[in-house]
């Protein structure tokens, strides 16, 4: 297993455990292959193991398997506070006892506010006084490493990033969402900061793992054969910016390709004509693209406040992947934001258009794209969602 350091030089494993995906028996998480699976990925050197207050079971499982294999002090877990539920101090502080007490420890290595999609988030989170119980525990040492997660566009993230000294943050990127949430500005910016980037959807929940043949005819051909999981990974590692990236695994299998996969790969592997078959393999996850947009934002700021790239990319993944799984993730990540950016919010004055390189018609295609991502009951869906949730 090959290693990278945190903030504080610590060597954390470049393939990390995503603890979301457990195998269940039913409704309950299967315990024993869990633990099987556990044990096998800390003997082959993989130290980070990633969790959350609302995984169901997850964070009691790791607890337990952890505790019974007394492997805490050999492994760093990171879990997250569920911030957008919170309401008091108090609230906070129970919810982060109740989690020291499912995962059987008496500190967290990295502890993450969990799914900021808006700086509002972190703005309410400052009048409950989260700054200084931070700072409590850290000096605690209950708390050794504090974060966040995000799902949300690159100029948030920029604002969120440098609110406060963070030592370690959490995105989703991989080479299909490369220009799309926080995106590589965003993992650049955090780099630049000297802060680690942990990587979450890799392999976009299996997506790159499951290619059209037409992509996977492309992979035989290469001259290294690379596996459709191969080429996302080593991708992302060929990044020295890219600290490390959590894979969700749930068999043996998985566990030995990946963890052969992280143990040859290092900074600066890629050739040209690696990069040369990332980008033909896009092309053909595209093809059934409704907006050839691709995400450089020339057309922002819309003066209403409509997020352009955002809309195209979630309609685009309509037709790349899943309709519902696209529907999902544009609720997701833009549907709570304080200022969402639908673009029903556009009153067509075509300032975007002007400055568009591919020459869109930006006004027509929001329309499309706001009449197949929010459907009636995908809008009252996402109102009522805002009402709960948005501060």
């Amino acid at each position: 297993m090959r290693y990278r350091n945190d903030k504080n030089g610590d060597a954390i494993s470049q393939l990390g455990y995503g603890c979301m995906r457990f195998t269940k028996k039913g409704t309950i998480i299967d315990y024993e292959k869990t633990k099987g699976e556990i044990l096998h990925a800390i003997d082959s050197g993989i130290n980070y193991f990633d969790t959350a207050y609302i995984y169901p079971g997850s964070e009691e499982c790791l607890g337990r398997i952890l505790e019974e294999s007394k492997n805490r002090e050999k492994v760093k877990i990171a879990t997250k506070l569920p911030q957008y539920l919170m309401r008091s101090d108090k609230q906070i502080e129970k919810t982060f006892k109740e989690e020291l007490s499912r995962l059987r420890t008496t500190y967290i290595d990295y502890y993450l506010m969990h799914m900021f999609t808006d700086f509002s988030e972190w703005e309410h989170l400052q009048t409950l006084g989260i700054e200084q119980w931070i700072k409590d525990k850290k000096d605690s040492g209950e708390i050794r490493n504090i974060g966040f997660s995000y799902h949300g566009d690159t100029d948030m993230f920029l604002r969120i990033l440098n609110a406060f000294d963070w030592d370690f943050c959490q995105i989703q990127y991989n080479y299909l969402d490369e220009n799309s949430q926080a995106g590589k500005k965003g993992l650049h910016a955090a780099a630049e900061k000297g802060i680690p980037v942990v990587i979450m959807e890799p392999l976009r929940g299996g997506k790159l793992v499951n290619l059209p043949e037409k992509a996977k005819e492309e992979l035989r051909k290469h001259d290294k054969s690379y596996t459709p999981a191969e080429l996302g990974l080593k991708w992302l590692w060929n990044q020295p910016e890219v600290t490390c990236v959590l894979s969700g695994m749930n068999s043996i299998e998985m566990l030995d390709e990946n963890i052969r996969i992280a143990s040859e790969t290092q900074v600066n592997d890629f050739t040209d004509g690696d990069f040369e078959l990332v980008e033909k393999i896009k092309t053909i996850i595209k093809e059934r693209e409704k907006v050839g947009c691709t995400g450089c934002r020339y057309c922002m700021p819309c003066p209403k406040g409509v997020d352009i790239p955002g809309n195209f990319h979630y309609y685009n993944l309509m037709y790349m992947e899943k309709k519902s799984a696209a529907r999902f993730e544009f609720a997701q990540n833009m549907g709570l934001r304080k200022e969402p950016g639908f673009a029903s919010q556009c009153i067509g004055c075509g300032k975007c258009e002007q400055h568009c390189p591919q020459h869109i018609s930006i006004r027509e295609k929001l329309k499309e794209a706001d009449r197949d991502l929010r459907p009636l009951p995908y809008k009252i869906g996402i109102d009522i969602a805002r009402k709960i949730l948005v501060k």
